[in-house]
């Protein structure tokens, strides 16, 4: 199984769409399958939108992927 280090949400969108490049789909049929819009996926994958839990669950499920999520508390800000 394939781990992912996610520190922000352009790393997080990097994720999503290698994942789904490997997986063969195209944004189009991963938006259709997960029930979301092809343009917030685009954004998502940009970096430019975050998901909600909800959106979150559907993308992985439909991935084939398992998401773990810790809190640091270390956002790099003093």
């Amino acid at each position: 199984m394939e781990e992912w280090i996610v520190r922000s949400a352009e790393d997080f969108g990097r994720s999503i769409a290698d994942i789904r490049h490997a997986r063969g789909l195209t944004q189009s049929e991963l938006a259709a399958q997960g029930g979301l819009s092809r343009p917030w996926l685009a954004k998502l994958e940009a970096g430019r939108s975050t998901p909600v839990l909800d959106h979150l669950f559907r993308l992985t499920r439909r991935l084939g992927a398992t998401v773990t999520i810790t809190f640091d508390g270390d956002d790099g800000q003093a």
